[in-house]
C-alpha cells in the first residue's frame, strides 16, 4: 500500500516541476480537491454534526473554556471517568479556513470509553489569521492544557494529540514545538495521531485553495513539518484512507518515512476501504482502528 520513492513529490523549490508528479493544475487541483473526491461531501458534514449532537447528548459532563484571548481560542473538554486519566487532544481539519470544535465533538466517544479525558480544539480560521498563527494557537492550546487538565480529571504527564487533515498538520507541528519557551518539559507531548494529514505545504500552495489561506515561501519552509524533522523521542502514527486521493496518500508516505528516516519511531495504519472523511468514524468506539492507534501510543510510555 505505501507509495514508491520515485512517486515521492518534490518540491518545486528544488528546481523540479511546478507539479510534482501531477501533470497540469487541473490534476494537482483534483487531487487536493477532497470534497470533490468523495461521493457526498455534504452527507458527510451532515454525520459529523449530528454524530456531535449525539456525542453531547450522552456525554453531558463537558466544559467549553478560553485558552486565549479572542472568542475562536476554547477547548471542549470531556474528562475521563477516572482521575489522572491520559489526555488526548483533537484538532479538526477543513484547510484552515473552515470547522469548529463542535462539529467533532464525536470523536470524543471512543478515546472517552478507552479511559482518557478528551479535549476538543477550536482555532480562529484563515484568511482572518495565517497557518503560523494558527500553529501558535494549537501550541498554546497544549499549553493551557498541560497547566490545567489536573482539574479534568487529566494527567498533564500523559498528554497526546492527534489531528485530521490541516489538523494532522497541526498536531505535527506541536511535536516540534520548543516547549521551554511555554515553561513546560521537552517532553510535554508524549505522542502524535496524524490522520490523513498535509505535511508539505509547497504543493497545497500551488493549488485551487491558495487565494483562501494565501501561503508564502517563508510558511512553505518553516511551517511544513516534513521539512522541519530532527531526532525525537515523540512517537507518531500516520494513518490515511486507502481511498484517499493520491496527493494525500504521497503527502502521509513521505511524512512518514522521512519521520522514519531521522532515527525516529513512526508507524503506518492504512485503513482500508475509508476515504478522506469516513476514517473519523474510526475513532467512534474503544475498538476503532484510530481509538486503537491512539491506545497504541499511550503503551509506548
Amino acid at each position: 500500500m505505501m507509495s514508491n520513492q520515485n512517486e515521492r513529490f518534490r518540491p518545486a523549490l528544488s528546481g523540479t516541476s511546478l507539479y510534482g508528479p501531477f501533470s497540469s493544475q487541473e490534476s494537482l487541483d483534483e487531487e487536493y480537491n477532497v470534497e470533490k473526491a468523495v461521493a457526498d461531501f455534504p452527507g458527510y458534514i451532515k454525520y459529523y454534526q449530528q454524530a456531535s449532537v449525539r456525542a453531547r447528548n450522552v456525554l453531558t459532563n463537558r466544559q467549553i473554556l478560553k485558552f486565549g484571548p479572542t472568542s475562536a481560542e476554547r477547548l471542549t473538554i470531556y474528562p475521563g471517568v477516572s482521575a489522572e486519566a491520559p489526555v488526548f487532544l483533537f484538532v479538526h481539519g477543513g484547510y484552515w479556513r473552515m470547522g469548529a470544535a463542535e462539529d467533532f465533538d464525536f470523536i470524543a466517544t471512543g478515546p472517552l470509553e478507552a479511559g482518557f479525558t478528551v479535549v476538543v480544539i477550536n482555532y480562529e480560521l484563515a484568511p482572518k489569521v495565517t497557518i503560523p498563527e494558527i500553529i501558535r494557537q494549537v501550541r498554546a492550546s497544549i499549553a493551557w492544557t498541560a497547566n490545567n487538565i489536573k482539574n479534568f480529571n487529566g494527567n498533564a504527564k500523559q498528554l497526546f494529540i492527534g489531528g485530521h487533515s490541516a489538523g494532522a498538520h497541526l498536531a505535527a507541528m506541536s511535536s516540534l514545538t520548543n516547549w521551554s519557551d511555554y515553561d513546560l518539559a521537552a517532553d510535554t507531548v508524549k505522542g502524535v495521531l496524524a490522520v490523513s494529514g498535509l505535511y508539505d505545504l509547497e504543493p497545497v500552495s500551488h493549488s485551487f485553495i491558495q487565494p483562501a489561506i494565501r501561503i508564502s515561501a517563508d510558511q512553505i519552509l518553516y511551517s511544513s513539518p516534513i521539512r522541519l524533522i530532527k531526532p525525537s523521542v515523540v512517537p507518531i502514527t500516520v494513518s490515511w484512507g486507502s481511498l484517499e486521493t493520491r496527493a494525500f496518500r504521497l503527502q502521509s508516505d513521505n511524512y512518514l518515512n522521512t519521520w522514519r528516516s531521522a532515527g525516529n519511531l513512526g508507524l503506518s495504519l492504512i485503513v482500508e476501504g475509508a476515504d478522506h472523511f469516513s476514517i473519523l468514524k474510526e475513532f467512534e468506539t474503544k475498538n476503532g482502528l484510530l481509538t486503537s492507534a491512539l491506545t497504541g501510543l499511550l503503551q509506548n510510555l
